[in-house]
């Protein structure tokens, strides 16, 4: 058997890793997109055949994990793809949503090609590629098991990332022994605030796991309420300014209207308007209240009380595009959050555009931003950044709040980890993850006894 990581190899985006094994099966896991700037050629070509492909497993609907799915059937893929009824929900809506931006963004970016005498890139899929793919979607229940076909049996357990992430357990069963590989997906935090918390899963002889955050801790949140709303009071009382934050459309964006939510509920929100600007962000979180079963107990005790926890007066949803352009010249006090997270495409960047250069404004980054993304440049402090080509001066206060990031730290990886005896474990991949972080995150796992630790590279193939 072998698996060949064709994605999120020493890098965060992408997630693709093939499995064949000795009857000639093809496994893909994920089929993600290339993130940031200068990934456009990377998604193009996958590096395997699609049409060889018998079957895909989907870890959750990021699009880093799921964005090239469309691409895939385009070219030929025509498997099943399995995953949870919530990750299907949430992909039907992101998918498309993809094949829009890809649309717009690509007609920006050939008309700079086209100046500087480069060749056109092509779409990478069309909206049709996206039904297309929908078509093939299989849905499956955490812990029950199933099987792909004789000798491969395969387990989702809940991840705890977002709503419907899942990792992926596969028996590999050959005459008279079984081989077991347990693909972690992205790890989430314990006690999410909306989420259940990551789950144990059984022994694996492999692992293929995520390195987000290998090489750092969260910093402990006391109070993320109270936090937040002191960056609100800062910016909207104090400075009268706008609060932008760019987030996630899914799980994200919900968890910060929790919160807001919350606090209108104690009456401590000042009263101001909040605006989700983002068609995607408003259709996830009609997802997520349509899929309570990932939901941990005390948001569920929470909606039971206040009818809803993704609703509040001064709290606004806009998918009109019109209504959307109108808060570039509204110059009041408010609150918009808006997609995406890395503010790499979508609504934000506009927004950004339109207030970065204003000091009594305030930029809340709340996730992780791949390296020379628009969100990276902007929490690492960069004095100038280029949105839709233009330089700005970024004279808006920057802040970062790491209590809302979905994925493990190091310690959490850990903690997860520990259902495991490492000595059983006769190979750890390190994917999802930058190089330097991976590095430090392999001595510490060595250290906790897992003695075969690689950090595969892009198109690398390992036997096992």
């Amino acid at each position: 058997m072998k698996v060949q990581f064709y994605g999120a190899a020493q890098r965060v985006t992408g997630s693709k890793h093939l499995i064949t094994t000795r009857r000639g099966t093809k496994i893909l896991l994920d089929c993600g997109m290339f993130q940031g700037i200068n990934t456009s050629e990377l998604n193009l070509k996958f590096g395997f055949n699609p049409k060889e492909i018998d079957y895909l497993l989907l870890s959750h609907a990021h699009i880093d994990h799921s964005g090239l799915i469309p691409r895939l059937v385009k070219l030929g893929f025509s498997g099943q793809i399995f995953c949870t009824a919530a990750t299907k929900s949430l992909c039907q809506i992101m998918l498309l949503d993809s094949a829009r931006i890809q649309e717009r963004d690509l007609e920006r970016v050939n008309k700079r090609r086209k100046n500087r005498g480069e060749e056109f890139l092509e779409l990478l899929y069309e909206e049709e590629d996206v039904e297309n793919a929908m078509a093939l979607f299989q849905e499956i229940h955490l812990n029950e098991p199933f099987y792909l076909e004789e000798g491969i049996k395969v387990e989702y357990y809940n991840a705890g990332h977002i709503l419907g992430s899942a990792g992926i357990m596969i028996d590999f069963e050959e005459q008279h022994y079984t081989r077991k590989l347990y693909f972690t997906g992205d790890i989430g935090r314990p006690n999410d605030k909306i989420l259940q918390s990551p789950s144990a899963f059984s022994q694996a002889d492999y692992i293929i796991c995520e390195s987000t955050y290998g090489n750092r801790l969260h910093e402990p949140e006391v109070d993320m309420k109270a936090h937040l709303l002191e960056i609100v009071h800062n910016t909207c009382v104090r400075k009268k300014g706008k609060l932008i934050i760019p987030a996630f459309a899914v799980d994200r964006t919900q968890e910060l209207v929790y919160a807001l939510d919350q606090l209108e509920h104690e009456g401590k929100l000042p009263h101001i308007p909040v605006y989700v600007d983002s068609p995607l962000s408003v259709q996830a979180t009609m997802v997520m209240k349509r899929h309570r079963e990932d939901f941990n107990p005390e948001i569920l005790k929470y909606i039971e009380r206040d009818g809803d926890a993704f609703g509040f007066n001064n709290l606004h949803y806009i998918t009109d595009v019109n209504d959307s352009k109108a808060l570039n010249n509204y110059d009041k006090p408010c609150i918009i959050i808006s997609a995406s997270g890395m503010a790499e495409a979508g609504r934000i960047k506009h927004h950004i555009a339109n207030n970065v250069e204003n000091p009594r404004n305030t930029i809340l980054m709340v996730g992780y931003c791949s390296p020379n993304s628009l969100g990276h440049q902007l929490k690492s402090g960069e004095p100038i950044v280029k949105i839709f080509g233009e330089e700005k001066f970024v004279k808006a206060e920057v802040a970062i709040m790491d209590s809302f990031s979905a994925h493990a730290d190091y310690t959490e990886i850990i903690d997860l980890l520990k259902c495991q005896d490492p000595h059983k474990v006769k190979k750890l991949f390190l994917v999802h993850g930058e190089i330097e972080t991976q590095t430090e995150f392999k001595k510490k796992l060595e250290a906790e006894g897992f003695k075969n630790v690689m950090i595969p590279a892009q198109g690398e193939g390992v036997e096992l």
